[in-house]
């Protein structure tokens, strides 16, 4: 007589199967017994506390706090455009290299440090030098141009 084609590990993986396939189908009956279908519309109801919790039971209506649409800002509010009466602006210079060509000059006005390359200068300067300079945006931020020795 011939042997059974089956193997060991063929009825071990077929029992295996056949065990993966009843669980699922007893978890699919059991999904069906609890099913909630035909609830009322007050039973799936959520609602937000004056906290910002979710619960079962509506809020108090006497703690209610009534928000203005227009009051309620999404993202960042918009930077007012400043006009500069004087694009001309006084500063120091704080630092400049000759041999690499760049420096940086504080604004009096403002303290603020501003980047100056060689090429935007009218006239030679050197650190603690008072200049006069209008500012462009650069590719990296706000640059000096037009610089000049006071």
């Amino acid at each position: 007589m011939a042997k059974s084609q089956a193997s060991y590990s063929k009825k071990e993986n077929e029992k295996k199967r056949l065990k993966k396939q009843k669980d699922k189908q007893e978890k699919k009956e059991e999904r069906q017994a609890n099913a909630k279908k035909g609830l009322a519309l007050e039973d799936m109801m959520a609602y937000v506390d004056e906290n910002g919790n979710i619960s079962s039971t509506p809020p108090d209506p006497n703690k209610k706090v009534v928000i203005n649409t227009e009051d309620i800002q999404i993202g960042v509010a918009r930077q007012q455009d400043v006009v500069d009466e004087s694009p001309i602006k006084k500063g120091t210079v704080t630092f400049f290299n000759d041999s690499k060509g760049y420096g940086f000059i504080k604004n009096t006005e403002t303290q603020e440090s501003i980047f100056v390359h060689a090429n935007g200068l009218i006239s030679q300067i050197k650190e603690g030098d008072k200049v006069t300079f209008e500012v462009e945006m650069g590719q990296k931020g706000p640059t000096a141009v037009k610089v000049s020795k006071v």
